[in-house]
């Protein structure tokens, strides 16, 4: 090989070293951020499907898509009108809790519908809710999974009252949620 061969697979070694370099650490700035907004989401993603790759392109269009909605917060009004009505529903836990818990369930869909999510599609509502919620997101989780045995007749009493602790961190994100500016689609 001459000098000049030599010099021109140099700087295409080179050349395809600093590419690596800059795509990994774009990589990298990619992984903390999702980390970073999703949490313990992040790594529930990561161990239910096949790749990093796969489990963060998900998370993306999770973003993506909530980006596109047009969430609000709530007015002062609404905030006070939810929490009336949570309190509502906890004072009548101690007489029906399997209706309370379902009545719960369904206050956070209606809190969600009135920060703009759509809550039709049953299937995206956590994902949705992961986007800027993912440190309760357990907790929905939680108390979704007792609603479902509770639906199957599997739930007790106790089960039915961590259904409500559950349910009432999410409550309070959401509603609380109102003295925060929300994030506008772009």
């Amino acid at each position: 090989m001459t000098n000049q061969e030599l010099m021109a697979l140099a700087i295409v070694v080179v050349a395809a070293l600093a590419l690596l370099s800059v795509w990994l650490l774009m990589k990298r700035r990619t992984t903390t951020a999702l980390r970073e907004r999703f949490g313990p989401e992040y790594d529930h993603v990561l161990r239910t499907r096949d790749t990093q790759a796969e489990a963060e392109r998900e998370l993306q269009d999770r973003q993506r898509r909530v980006d596109a909605f047009a969430l609000k917060p709530l007015s002062q009004g609404d905030a006070d009108e939810f929490s009336a009505s949570w309190k509502a529903i906890q004072a009548r836990f101690v007489d029906d809790p399997r209706t309370a818990v379902v009545d719960a369930d369904r206050l956070i869909v209606d809190v969600m519908r009135a920060r703009g999510y759509p809550v039709e599609d049953t299937r995206h509502r956590l994902d949705d809710l992961s986007v800027d919620h993912a440190h309760v997101l357990e907790h929905y989780r939680a108390g979704r999974e007792i609603v479902a045995r509770h639906e199957r007749g599997d739930a007790g009493t106790e089960d039915l009252r961590q259904a409500m602790v559950h349910f009432r961190a999410v409550f309070d994100e959401l509603v609380a949620a109102h003295r925060r500016p929300a994030r506008r689609a772009s």
